[in-house]
């Protein structure tokens, strides 16, 4: 939208000027490298898994194959929406080829059944997944498995089958090949000792591509591999959108424009909406996890005792009835650039006081990463940061 216009010009600024930088770019050698130790096993695999957020399509713009032909200079600039799909029809094998949409709890459902048509139209293999959900893990595992099955009968294929896992940085690459090796390893009654793939919040910690054994007669290993992004990006939208989801790190970009740009977005949605009931205007009283405050309440003892930690329901509370308030009583035109960029700063003063946060100079960011942290992990709504591309 228009009135997001000026974050994400402001964003997509901060990380090319980040990108131009020796030495402070996400792009370090460690991620060239990977590139390469990538690109050289591709061949070798039986099947391809290409890991994406599933509120975000840019990982598509910067989809795994497309992204490694660009790298070896076959194609000169970003890739477009049509020349990827392109691209990934020519990569030999197609149909070795799974786009996987994790962090689908994250997501708007409405929008991602929509994708779900959209790939079907594009003859593109999906499938949805929350990689800390274990019920969705085994369900993804059995389709893997039945997907390896059918190739070797195919292809008369060796008895030890490959899943390489691709993907930019943290879209939950290392967390979904841990949750497929525990699952896969229990189907199996297999015993010994479980591996673990290195799991963090921090996008590049995936250093090297391990392998983990999820499946027997046929044997399948899972490849977790580390994210990778190109040196350059020169879409600002596709900038501010990695950003905000974590596959740049914050301290590159800045804590306080990513919250800037998050509470830009949701300001323009309807996901506050949800959270009318809990506003003191609709009633006296607040109920959290049904429980009701009181002087003497166990719920009154936590909010002294986790007054600052924002992970605590009764914070996640306040914060979502200071976003509903703050955004329903405002008198202004939030798709108005200049009101828009009013009600923000008037949050942020807000939300320094639902999270008890001092006033002090680091108030801001502190205020920022907090809410950054909640966005992302679901407890703020559920958003679809794009829209589906339009028949060209």
């Amino acid at each position: 939208m228009a009135a997001t216009a000026s974050y994400v010009q402001k964003l997509g600024a901060a990380v090319k000027k980040v990108a131009g930088k020796r030495g402070s770019s996400w792009y370090t050698p460690h991620m060239a490298a990977a590139t390469r130790a990538i690109m050289e096993r591709i061949p070798s695999v039986d099947l391809v898994v290409e890991v994406r957020d599933a509120r975000v399509r840019v990982i598509r713009t910067l989809s795994s194959f497309a992204f490694l032909i660009w790298l070896t200079g076959l194609v000169a600039k970003q890739v477009p929406l049509s020349s990827e799909y392109e691209l990934l029809r020519n990569f030999p094998h197609s149909l070795r080829h799974i786009i996987l949409l994790n962090k689908m709890d994250l997501a708007s459902r409405p929008q991602l059944k929509v994708w779900r048509a959209y790939f079907e139209q594009q003859n593109l293999i999906s499938y949805e997944v929350n990689a800390h959900n274990k019920e969705h893990v085994k369900e993804f595992l059995n389709f893997l498995q039945a997907r390896v099955r059918e190739l070797t009968r195919t292809d008369h294929a060796n008895h030890t089958n490959t899943v390489m896992l691709l993907g930019i940085p943290n879209v939950g690459k290392s967390a979904l090949a841990n949750a497929l090796h525990q699952i896969g390893r229990i189907s199996a009654a297999e015993k010994g000792k479980l591996k673990h793939a290195t799991v963090s919040p921090l996008p590049g910690e995936t250093k090297d591509i391990s392998s983990l054994k999820i499946g027997s007669h046929p044997n399948i290993y899972v490849l977790d591999t580390p994210g990778v992004l190109p040196p350059m990006i020169p879409d600002a939208e596709v900038c501010s959108k990695l950003a905000l989801t974590g596959a740049i790190n914050d301290c590159l970009i800045g804590e306080s424009e990513l919250a800037q740009y998050f509470l830009a977005i949701h300001n323009l949605s309807d996901e506050y909406k949800k959270w009318a009931k809990l506003s003191m205007h609709h009633s006296e009283k607040i109920t959290v996890d049904g429980m009701e405050t009181s002087s003497d309440s166990e719920l009154d003892k936590r909010r002294k005792q986790y007054a600052t930690d924002h992970t605590q329901d009764f914070v996640v509370h306040d914060v979502r009835r200071t976003l509903f308030e703050t955004v329903s009583s405002f008198p202004g035109n939030p798709e108005a650039g200049k009101d828009l960029v009013e009600l923000i700063e008037a949050q942020f003063s807000e939300l320094q006081k639902a999270f008890k946060v001092l006033v002090d100079t680091e108030a801001h960011t502190k205020v920022a990463a907090k809410l950054l942290n909640l966005y992302r992990t679901g407890r703020l709504g559920h958003y679809t940061l794009d829209s589906i591309p339009r028949n060209s």
